[in-house]
């Protein structure tokens, strides 16, 4: 049976090799006339050198926090961390950079490209935007397998480790350094990317009344960059860290329900199917000229669904042949009809083609406050949809995999649920991955000057890339929920196994209670800071913008050149000094609350971080995703167009949105998972502090 593991070595093999090919095929389009590409290198430059200085500054926190588990791992009280953990910290954290990495350098390299096939047609355009989110997407997933399953090789055949149990704690800890790199990586991206675009909308929109990307605007390049580092670089190492996380979960799920190495294999053999379908999938995504927004969705979705549904059929012989049970077929079902059902409602609160949205913009006609209240009451609305589809899901994964009659098994149908949700993940982040190359191709076609007729292309894709980005930001929390539950199980297990005490885990124990306010507390907090460091370094660049604007003769008349190396130093500058707290904050809640309530009430604030949590992202991403296509429904020619009041009204409602869908929401889900994998490695530590009495 662990033989048959090598089959992950495949998957990975597959969807590196088919990153490969899709990388040849973007890189294969000419770039465009000399400023275009004059622009794109002015992108490149600025992403590689914000990711430059954001993994050196990852490197020393990196550098402390491993010599610390080394020190757990071999000091006196060894017994505290797996001595393999520290390393496995590391490699976690690598690939998950080198995800995020690999991501940036494809956007950066298509953005022009887009815009030049865009100037042939609307099809072109969309299938090399959609050939880079491919590399990005088939990297990740690709990454994933390879880390997993050599780190499987390791422990069972060069460390000698036999026992699936065994395997399955240790590898759960290793979804740390993904999980830490991961929230640097969307935090400070996060960060990077909003304050450049709230200036930029801000000074240049609303004040200056300049179009979106006018090369007049002294932000437009650091808001081009932005696009890449925030939402392509940190997205990958966030949707790595998901990808990896939901597997490694359940691992140790499997291992735990008796299972053994079949239940760890058939998460492994889920992601190679995943692979397989997304590829064919990705075949099938095109579309006609003049296509709306519904028909470009329905592109799309072609795609997704097609992979979708040819992995629920292809699931069934593996998941028999593995496990003979029909039980988890259906739990994995209930995965991917979860995973098409959050994408699909989504879509319909984000995207202008709908009610929700077209109501929205509607709202601008009496001002800017009125389109913020409107987009708050959406954003809250929707979480109702989201909650209901997870909870359904669990239900079902749970009973269906026989929890009813062995616990464990039904907490193995939960993760195995996740791990369908993600299994395609592939060409869902494709399509994710695709909405910074087709906004990016937008601002090069404006400051290029461009025929109008490409504008209006990669608007559209942008405009479909919002909904899109909504939707993997919709996967990616869906699927945290599931997988926080999953490690949550898997700390109740580890904690349970080194002590002899039972756990009283009852919600009327006041150490619960209080573990849960925290939980919730370290939510509104973290959500806070990330969206204080998006005003805090936005104030820079408004004031930057407006100083040049002032002090630069000439700009508005195109006669000299704004100093665009200043937005994107400020925006860098600003972005590594405020991703330090809420990352720190995330990692030493945990510890210290163990430190304080003990185990118990880690359990409560897992608990309370992962409810609080997800119904906190998917309201900040519904909103900010709809406040962004209410906008471009309004400069489609809606409610009196560009440049009208009621525009003014949409960028104001759009900019409150920016923190909240592209900062503070998205890394809500790399909170939920980062404070169940500290709470599992610093578990023997929370024992040992506990037990020792020294409360």
């Amino acid at each position: 049976m662990e033989k048959l593991f090598l089959l992950g070595f495949l998957g990975a093999a597959l969807g590196l090799g088919f990153a490969v090919l899709q990388r040849r095929r973007v890189l294969s389009v000419p770039e465009g006339n000399e400023r275009m590409r004059k622009i794109a290198a002015a992108i490149r430059a600025g992403a590689n050198a914000y990711l430059k200085h954001q993994y050196t500054t990852v490197f020393k926190v990196f550098a402390v926090v491993f010599v610390l588990l080394l020190a757990l791992a071999f000091g006196t009280h060894g017994a505290m961390l797996y001595r393999v953990t520290p390393f496995a910290f590391l490699t976690g954290g690598i690939f998950s950079m080198l995800a995020g990495y690999v991501g940036m350098h494809i956007a950066t390299n298509a953005n022009a490209r887009t815009a030049q096939a865009a100037s042939e047609s609307l099809d072109k355009g969309l299938r090399i935007a959609f050939s880079s989110g491919s590399v990005m997407g088939f990297s990740v997933v690709g990454l994933g397998m390879l880390d997993i399953t050599m780190w499987f090789f390791i422990l069972r055949y060069v460390l000698g480790y036999s026992d699936p149990k065994l395997i399955g704690s240790i590898m759960v800890m290793n979804g740390m350094g993904a999980s830490f790199m991961a929230l640097f990586a969307r935090v400070g991206g996060g960060i990077y990317t909003k304050a450049a675009d709230v200036g930029a909308d801000l000074v240049g929109k609303v004040e200056a009344g300049i179009p979106e990307d006018d090369p007049r605007n002294p932000a437009t390049i650091a808001d081009n960059v932005g696009d890449n580092v925030g939402d392509v670089a940190g997205m990958g190492a966030d949707l790595y860290e998901s990808y990896v996380g939901s597997i490694l979960a359940t691992f140790s799920l499997g291992a735990v329900a008796g299972y053994g190495y079949a239940g760890m294999l058939l998460p492994l053999l889920l992601a190679v199917c995943g692979v397989v379908c997304s590829i064919i999938g990705s075949f099938l995504v095109r579309t006609k000229e003049n296509a709306g927004q519904e028909a470009l969705l329905k592109s799309l979705r072609t795609g997704t669904y097609t992979a979708a549904i040819l992995a629920a059929v292809l699931d069934a012989p593996l998941t028999w042949l593995t496990l003979h049970n029909w039980g988890i077929y259906a739990a994995i079902l209930s995965g991917l009809i979860a995973g098409c059902a959050i994408g699909y409602f989504t879509e319909y609160y984000t995207s202008d083609t709908y009610k929700p949205t077209r109501q929205l913009a509607a709202a601008s006609e009496t001002g800017s406050a009125t389109i913020i209240i409107g987009g708050l009451s959406l954003g809250l609305r929707s979480t109702m949809v989201s909650i209901l589809i997870v909870a359904a899901a669990v239900l079902t994964s749970f009973y269906a995999a026989g929890g009813h009659i062995i616990f464990e098994q039904g907490l193995y149908g939960i993760g195995i649920a996740g791990v369908g949700m993600l299994s395609t993940l592939g060409i869902t982040l494709a399509t994710d991955a695709y909405g910074p190359v087709a906004d990016n191709a937008g601002g090069i076609a404006q400051m290029a000057e461009l025929p109008e007729e490409v504008r209006q292309r990669t608007d559209a894709l942008d405009s479909l890339g919002n909904t899109t980005a909504a939707t993997g930001k919709g996967f990616a929390i869906g699927s945290a929920s599931l997988t926080a539950l999953a490690l949550l199980v898997s700390y109740v297990d580890i904690v349970q196994s080194k002590t002899e005490e039972l756990l009283d885990l009852t919600i009327t124990n006041p150490l619960m209670l209080v573990g849960m306010f925290i939980g919730t507390l370290l939510t509104f907090l973290f959500s806070s800071l990330t969206m204080n460091g998006v005003e805090r370094a936005a104030q820079s660049i408004v004031l930057e913008v407006r100083r040049q604007f002032q002090e630069i003769q000439g700009i508005m008349d195109y006669q000299a050149d704004p100093e665009y190396a200043r937005c994107v130093a400020l925006c860098t500058r600003g972005a590594l000094h405020e991703m330090i707290a809420p990352a720190l904050i995330a990692v030493a809640v945990p510890i210290v609350t163990g430190l304080i309530l003990g185990p118990v009430g880690v359990v409560g604030m897992l608990g309370g971080v992962s409810v609080s949590g997800f119904a906190m992202a998917v309201f900040m991403s519904n909103a900010g995703g709809a406040w962004d296509n209410a906008k471009k429904y309004i400069e489609a020619g809606h409610h009196g167009g560009k440049g009208s009041e009621q525009h003014k009204a949409a960028v104001v409602g759009d900019t409150v949105g920016d923190p909240l869908k592209d900062t503070a929401g998205p890394s809500l889900n790399i909170l939920i998972k980062l404070c169940s994998t500290v709470s599992i490695v610093f578990s023997g530590l929370i024992l040992w502090f506990n037990l020792a009495g020294l409360l």
